[in-house]
């Protein structure tokens, strides 16, 4: 008795440990908008960046970004033989634990890890880069349960990996596995279970478009109540789709954003309005969702081509009615377009550093992170791009990909195998 007391405490201990309200449970943040909270975090960044308070060793290779609750930090890495969960400890670094979430190496082109954990409560949730969700304890990375995308017929629209990073709403898991059998499926998040899965039917083609390829896209799902139904919202192959909440109804599909290569940015959310983008000579557009009978309707309110916004991997993030982000394939060019009107206010503008632009939003500044590692500090502001500094980080490999997060006053920086912390309070 004395230690299922003992052992009681501690869950709990933990638990109490992982909820502030600085967190950053997920990929892009709260509701997935990419936007910190948290204030008071530029005034000490010199002309030299804000100071490095360690760099971590041991996550293995890939592009996750991370979650942060409390004093742990989630992510995933390859290593040999396996692609794995990894927990760090917030305040030094130091790797507590590494969890595989895979029965072998994953292959594909530009081989390592996606998938940023979703946190919630004492589990984690992610997707592996050759398809299997998985759920394990975060106090010890136990695994609790775990299902192959295979049993939907899993497939991606090409071969660089799923890349997904699970939606948990309420006691459901929502994840993409692409197939004919369930293009994105709703799972018990205790047990994994379906509870339904959508099946995407019809066309392949979009609108006076290329034939689309079928599978998951590179995206992660977001949550909307456009048109007076709750919806989940997903870029896919076939490309962006509305699924209800409740039952997994397709509600709607917009395929002109889809392209036959890679379709990769989360999409935007505001209220009625949803904002798409994908790369490769694509383009991006603002749609209006209404209720249409029982169900939903996407009327397009504009398109901008490809020479106007291209958003690839980068992201997107919208700050009181203005979308940052970078533009152009492989350019990642830092640019500011007004959300409502798709009018550009300032860019693109050939910033420090090159190739592909992340960014995260926090105290009225944007951080942009290019694909050689240059940071860039920003003032969020339509008026002009105001540069405040930019600097280099203590370390940079291959291509800055993973994107940039802000938690408990600090700026994390992944780096393959490396993390840096950098103190920003």
């Amino acid at each position: 008795m004395r230690f299922i007391v003992v052992g009681i405490f501690a869950l709990v201990s933990f638990l109490a440990a992982t909820v502030q309200g600085d967190d950053w449970l997920q990929w892009r943040g709260p509701d997935r908008a990419n936007r910190s909270t948290e204030t008071g975090l530029f005034r000490s960044w010199g002309t030299e960046g804000p100071k490095l308070d360690w760099m971590a060793e041991g996550l293995g290779t890939g592009y996750a970004s991370v979650s942060v609750s409390g004093d742990r930090i989630y992510t995933t890495g390859n290593f040999p033989g396996n692609q794995s969960a990894v927990a760090i400890d917030a305040k030094s670094g130091k790797v507590i634990w590494t969890t595989p979430i895979t029965q072998g190496a994953p292959k594909h082109g530009y081989d390592g890890s996606r998938t940023t954990p979703t946190i919630d409560g004492n589990r984690l949730y992610m997707v592996s880069s050759d398809g299997r969700i998985v759920c394990l304890e975060a106090n010890n990375g136990s695994e609790v349960w775990s299902r192959d995308f295979k049993d939907w017929d899993g497939k991606m629209m090409s071969g660089w990996g799923f890349s997904e990073s699970p939606l948990v709403d309420g006691n459901k898991v929502i994840c993409t596995p692409g197939g004919d059998r369930g293009v994105v499926v709703a799972l018990d998040k205790h047990s994994g279970e379906q509870i339904w899965a959508a099946v995407l039917k019809g066309e392949s083609v979009n609108e006076g478009g290329p034939q689309l390829n079928e599978g998951a896209g590179y995206a992660s799902p977001v949550i909307s109540e456009g048109g007076g139904v709750k919806q989940y919202i997903q870029l896919v192959g076939r490309g962006l789709i509305g699924i209800r909440a409740t039952n997994g109804e397709i509600l709607w599909r917009y395929s002109r954003v889809g392209n036959t290569t890679a379709n990769i940015p989360t999409a935007l959310v505001d209220g009625d309005f949803v904002f798409t983008s994908t790369g490769y000579g694509t383009g991006s557009a603002l749609l209006k969702l209404s209720a249409a009978g029982n169900g939903v309707k996407a009327e397009e309110v504009y398109w901008l081509e490809s020479n106007e916004l291209q958003n690839k991997h980068g992201g997107m993030t919208l700050v009181d009615g203005y979308i940052y982000c970078g533009h152009g394939n492989g350019d990642g060019k830092p640019i500011c377009v007004e959300m409502k009107t798709g009018d550009v206010a300032w860019g693109p503008v050939r910033a420090d550093g090159k190739g592909e632009t992340s960014l995260v939003y926090a105290d009225g500044h944007v951080i942009l992170r290019r694909e050689n590692g240059v940071i860039i500090l920003a003032k969020a502001t339509p008026e002009k791009f105001d540069v405040v500094s930019t600097f280099k980080p203590a370390f940079q490999e291959r291509e800055s990909w993973a994107h940039p997060v802000i938690a408990g006053g600090k700026l994390y920086l992944r780096e393959q195998n490396k993390l840096m912390c950098y103190q920003l309070k």
